[in-house]
């Protein structure tokens, strides 16, 4: 049986612009609304991240994050 899709949790994320432009765009593809895509993909977090690339990106967006913030 399915698991019920309830949306229980509501908070305000801060983001950069490409990184909601990407979210949109998932979202448009993949037939859902921002909330479902970003439920989906840290439901499936595990299967859809390729972890030697994540810790990769994870290092370079965090050395640019200062310099993003200004």
């Amino acid at each position: 049986m399915p698991k019920r899709f309830r949306l229980t949790r509501r908070f305000p994320v801060a983001m950069t612009e490409d990184g909601y432009r990407r979210l949109k765009a998932f979202a448009a593809e993949a037939g859902l609304d921002e909330g479902e895509a970003l439920s989906f993909l840290f439901e499936n977090f595990a299967s859809v991240i390729d972890q030697d690339n994540l810790a990769h990106r994870l290092r370079l967006f965090n050395a640019e994050l200062d310099d993003r913030k200004r």
